[in-house]
């Protein structure tokens, strides 16, 4: 069951945006239908990304209050397998687990219960195909009638009744379908490379189906709404604890970079660092949080790339690139090590990649970083060149655009001392590191897919990305369409 990366091209059908859900901000989508639609067959399609594994997290969540046996869900569970459930009782748990912080998912769930044989009734089916379900309940009876479509609430990200099982991931493209059993290829199809891509539906919603493409940033329910339901329906859902910066272009047609949760060292047994913001945030405690290393879900061997992390708390941010399997193995200050294969840029200003302690020529090389500063980061992997910067100057009077003169670039400002930490033959990753035991770092990183709000809303050439500073011409966004052409 292949997952989805995104793609440089697709089927022709390309979608904008997606919505982040925020594990620790108990929110939520929210309609009730003012009249019950068909509750014997309906589906259910959305692609998800998730930020956080190993959790139990709500998809969706039917609830009527006053007939708990018209409940209807479908949740990720701790264990990463998927449940569809009706009340308390589970009609099948998923034998596959899906576990993948950087892979787009695309469920269908497809109900029909006028159907004769028992597991023809519920169907789930991810990337195109069915899923295998273990049996942990029962299929509902011939013509049962579930909760869905009915006059009562359907909550998107966490449970209705108790705001329980909050989402932690991103989602669009989301269908809801009254009075079809709808088959994957209705949504998607499968391109030449064998991957699963979304298609436009062109089918019936029915009374009480609705489509969610999350283009718009209120807070209302209605058509300018985070919620706007844009099947012609109407059925506008009320976002609660959902703001504008939730709404990002990341999305199963064009996949952006992320910190990786996965990849993830320290220097010994402490405190592990905490992820939020669909993982372009990192926080560490105050103490004992031993140095912890986190690297970017996309590395690169060529092209120009950029890309913005803001210091929100700028004690022990220390950012840069590296070769991931570095951090793997890290033991000690990331680099120190005797081939570090990284170049980074401390708090304090100081440079640091040449191993050892060899950095004395390249203290106080940048200003010392306040919270809250946005740090500019410039990789070209043509050139072997790196440029660093804060709140839209580049350090040393750098030139991004200098290509092979390398004009203010860390590699030519240090006589090429740093160049083969870049051009080892590995891919190379944004990184950043606690660099010390004691201190809190926080920072949050924008591939161009922000997590804090954005006052000028810079793009790439390609017009990808949603940049606080001028992106300098000839670099990119990270994503999977910037890279299928230029990586």
């Amino acid at each position: 069951m292949p997952t989805i990366l995104g793609a440089n091209s697709v089927s022709g059908y390309d979608i904008d945006n997606s919505l982040r859900f925020e594990l620790s901000g108990n929110a939520d989508l929210v309609q009730t239908f003012a009249s019950a639609g068909n509750r014997r067959t309906w589906t259910w399609s959305g692609w998800i990304k998730k930020s956080t594994v190993d959790l139990r997290q709500t998809i969706f969540h039917q609830y009527n209050a006053t007939n708990n046996n018209e409940w209807m869900e479908m949740r990720f569970e701790a264990d990463n397998k998927i449940t569809v459930s009706h009340y308390s009782q589970g009609i099948f748990t998923t034998a596959e687990k899906f576990r993948d912080p950087s892979a787009w998912y695309h469920l269908v769930l497809a109900v029909d219960t006028t159907q004769g044989t028992d597991t023809d009734r519920v169907k789930l089916y991810v990337n195109g195909s069915q899923a295998t379900g273990v049996n942990v309940g029962a299929y509902p009876s011939e013509n049962f009638l579930t909760g869905m479509n009915q006059d009562s609430a359907h909550a998107i990200g966490h449970y209705e009744n108790n705001g329980n099982f909050n989402a932690d991931y991103q989602i669009c493209e989301v269908h809801s379908t009254d009075g079809t059993a709808n088959l994957p290829t209705a949504f998607g199809k499968f391109n030449g490379n064998g991957v699963w891509v979304p298609i436009k539906y062109t089918g019936s919603y029915g009374t009480n189906g609705y489509f969610l493409e999350f283009q718009q940033t209120g807070t209302s329910a209605n058509s300018s709404g985070i919620g706007a339901d844009t099947s012609g329906n109407d059925h506008h859902f009320t976002p609660t604890n959902l703001a504008a910066t939730d709404i990002t272009t990341d999305t199963c047609t064009n996949n952006f970079a992320t910190l990786n949760p996965l990849a993830v060292s320290r220097f010994s047994s402490g405190n592990a660092a905490t992820f939020a913001e669909g993982n372009c945030q990192i926080s560490t405690e105050a103490s004992n949080n031993d140095r912890v290393v986190s690297v970017a879900s996309m590395g690169v061997t060529s092209g120009k790339w950029y890309w913005e992390v803001k210091a929100v708390v700028a004690a022990q941010c220390e950012t840069g690139v590296c070769e991931a399997n570095t951090v793997l193995g890290y033991s000690q200050h990331f680099n120190n090590e005797t081939d570090p294969r990284a170049i980074s840029v401390n708090p304090g200003g100081n440079i640091y990649g040449k191993g050892g302690e060899d950095y004395d020529d390249h203290e106080n090389w940048a200003a010392d970083l306040s919270n809250n500063d946005i740090i500019m980061w410039a990789l070209d992997m043509d050139n072997y060149e790196l440029w660093h910067g804060i709140n839209g100057t580049w350090t040393d009077s750098g030139d991004p655009t200098s290509g092979a003169t390398g004009t203010g670039g860390i590699v030519n400002e240090s006589s090429n001392a740093y160049r083969s930490n870049l051009n080892h033959g590995e891919p190379m990753f944004p990184f950043v590191q606690d660099g010390s035991t004691g201190g809190q770092m926080k920072a949050q990183f924008n591939f161009g897919n922000p997590p804090f709000a954005i006052s000028s809303s810079q793009a790439d050439d390609n017009g990808y990305g949603n940049f606080e500073y001028d992106v300098p011409t000839g670099f990119y966004a990270l994503n999977t369409k910037n890279l299928a052409e230029h990586g």
